[in-house]
């Protein structure tokens, strides 16, 4: 007790009496008793906004469910309210002019959205829902979601409420606030597993909204990983980052939402290349995407651009960093093409380089990716990483070299997370300035080889064949060999001793990622290892659809155990507003508890624990003199 007095006199400013310090312990003893949060994992997202929303509005159709079981609707009246509380605002102005009795329409479905409301916050304290509340209804929702309708007083007090809601004018602001309630409070907590980036259209819409959920994290995956290296002024990542975005047509993300300038690689390809075809080039379209001759061939020209140049600039690095073991990858002059960056090229680079570096939003968003995220995470006995841990043939972890020195397993992913941030950092070195600029340099080269190097973890596998699949006709030079990690991920003993090496040593732990798509259609399964591993890639992109011949996968872990919830693919948001269509979504049940999880069970309900015993250590000190009451 004296060797903690320090820390507890600290603890006494924010807990001043006795009275302050028990009424704290009991607040905290109940909510250990609270069932555990749901908490969500989706991996590879891949820009497609629309579905990702939307998976997050229905909670993986966890709220279509509540629905459901709450409210005796027809098919017709639960796909109505389902919609609304997704879409409320858009929702609200398609149903008014259809109802002939507007303030009755009203009645039921804020009766309804209570019913709703106080079921979806069952699981949260008081103080816990009042923050998720936005301070102009706060008292009211507050009053309708605690008082007991069963009572005939307080029935008549809940349907004054409602009344005076709706003659006030307010019923459309009050039912949209409480849709959004809903919504915020079917999560508890959301977990990505990288890859936001790429492909599809809308990875800054995502980012956006994810800058307005409360509880979420994020291990990096290869993609983010590589516009993470573009903000950071790797030009072999600004390359690939433009190449993919011409490869799948997506504009979008590059212009409407980071403001690069393309206008330097239109005027460079169409002066290079304004005589080829560049057939190969051509870039793929999304469904229901079209554009003229001329657009498709210009887009080709600047993919054969960009492309040759990525090449170029990543040679220069492979000849620069001879302990990557990477130089073969130099193929260039099996085309008859000189590596030898010109002069023209080095211009259009360094204006490449200044839009990606100076771009606000851009690093606005890579500094979110920074605080929310890491190359791991563990979280109530679950490991959770993008892609790999790099393993030899006998399963053991395989030593991977940085900067001279050897590190695997939990190690090399906590040096890679720190070299990572060490290559965004804008802190001026105090200590050992050269040693420092070094790192940095270095850092910054190595998100190139994180992206495709053969011991990268968000990688792992011998050679990325993008210059193959573009010049050679022979598949077989197409393949890729996965590394050891992805031919024993079966093997319950190997993910075992992964689990062990980052301290989990819970007989419930579980490794959960990535990274690889899941034939599902095929009849593979994500569960993996005895239910040890469970691999959430299904294919939210749409490219992918035709490999795992569904549309992505939510993992959700409730009180009661895990659940695979399989999504169909979804058409638009657009679509769901007017014909309210939901994404078609299976559950299937991976692991049940014998008993209902509570707090307690939790990592939080350990610091809860912790903080309840140093609490307890502050009481003996009051009632023993050590501490002095502050009144």
């Amino acid at each position: 007790m004296i060797k903690d007095l320090r820390y507890l006199q600290l603890l006494s400013h924010t807990y001043p009496t006795i009275t302050a310090a028990s009424t704290e312990i009991i607040n905290l003893e109940a909510i250990l008793n609270l069932p555990k949060g749901t908490e969500h994992f989706l991996a590879d997202i891949h820009g497609e906004n629309d579905a990702f929303l939307h998976v997050l509005k229905n909670a993986s159709g966890y709220i279509r469910r509540k629905v459901k079981a709450l409210l005796h609707l027809t098919e017709d009246e639960t796909r109505e309210l389902c919609t609304l509380i997704y879409y409320p605002e858009q929702k609200i102005e398609l149903i008014k002019p259809t109802k002939a009795n507007l303030t009755l329409w009203y009645q039921q479905t804020l009766q309804q959205l209570v019913i709703i409301c106080r079921e979806v916050s069952s699981k949260y304290t008081r103080s816990k829902v009042r923050k998720a509340l936005p301070n102009d209804f706060e008292y009211i929702i507050e009053e309708l979601l605690h008082e007991n309708t069963n009572e005939e007083n307080k029935q008549a007090y809940v349907t004054s409420i409602i009344r005076t809601i709706i003659n006030t004018g307010r019923a459309d602001d009050f039912i949209i606030t409480m849709c959004n309630v809903i919504q915020r409070l079917s999560i508890d907590r959301l977990h990505i597993l990288g890859d936001i980036f790429d492909r599809g259209p809308g990875a800054h819409l995502i980012l956006n909204h994810l800058s307005t959920f409360d509880e979420w994290d994020i291990v990096w995956g290869n993609h983010d990983v590589l516009w993470m290296g573009a903000c950071a002024g790797n030009d072999a990542c600004i390359c690939n980052v433009l190449r993919l975005s011409l490869r799948y047509a997506n504009m979008t993300t590059l212009e409407d939402g980071y403001g690069i300038n393309l206008t330097p690689l239109v005027t460079f390809a169409l002066e290079h290349y304004k005589d080829e075809r560049c057939t190969i080039f051509r870039p793929i379209m999304p469904k229901g995407k079209r554009l003229s001759e001329k657009e498709m061939s210009l887009l080709a020209k600047m993919h054969k651009a960009i492309a040759i140049l990525q090449f170029k600039v990543e040679a220069e690095l492979y000849q620069k960093h001879p302990e990557w073991k990477m130089k073969d990858r130099d193929l260039l002059h099996t085309i008859g093409v000189d590596k030898t960056i010109t002069s023209e090229e080095r211009e259009l680079l360094q204006k490449l380089h200044h839009s990606f570096t100076v771009s606000d939003h851009l690093r606005k968003h890579i500094k979110m990716l920074l605080s929310h995220g890491c190359m791991y995470k563990v979280s109530n006995s679950n490991l959770m990483f993008h892609g790999s841990i790099p393993l030899q043939k006998d399963g053991s972890f395989k030593p991977v070299m940085i900067l001279g020195k050897k590190y695997k397993g939990q190690e090399l992913l906590h040096r890679i997370g720190m070299l990572i941030r060490t290559a965004l950092s804008n802190e001026s070195p105090l200590l050992n300035p050269m040693e420092n600029a070094e790192e940095k340099a270095y850092a910054v080269d190595y998100f190139l080889y994180l992206w495709c190097g053969a011991d990268s973890p968000l990688f792992d596998k011998d050679k990325m064949t993008t210059f193959e699949r573009y010049f050679y006709s022979d598949k077989k030079t197409w393949n890729e060999e996965k590394g050891w990690y992805f031919k024993l991920r079966e093997d319950e003993s190997m993910v075992e001793r992964i689990l062990a090496d980052f301290k989990i040593r819970s007989k419930n732990g579980h490794i959960i990622n990535g990274h690889v798509p899941v034939h599902v259609a095929g009849g593979e399964n994500p569960i993996k290892a005895g239910g040890k591993l469970m691999v959430i890639d299904a294919g939210f992109s749409e490219p992918y659809h035709k490999t795992t011949g569904v549309a992505g996968c939510t993992l959700v872990f409730h009180s009661r155990g895990f659940e695979l919830v399989i999504h169909e693919p979804f058409k638009s948001a657009q679509d769901a507003i007017e014909k309210g269509n939901d994404i078609i979504s299976t559950t299937e049940i991976v692991e049940m508890s014998l008993h209902r999880m509570r707090v307690r069970d939790t990592d939080l309900g350990r610091e809860i624990s912790r903080k309840i015993t140093e609490l307890r250590d502050l009481l003996y000190a009051y009632r023993h003199g050590l501490i002095n009451e502050k009144k």
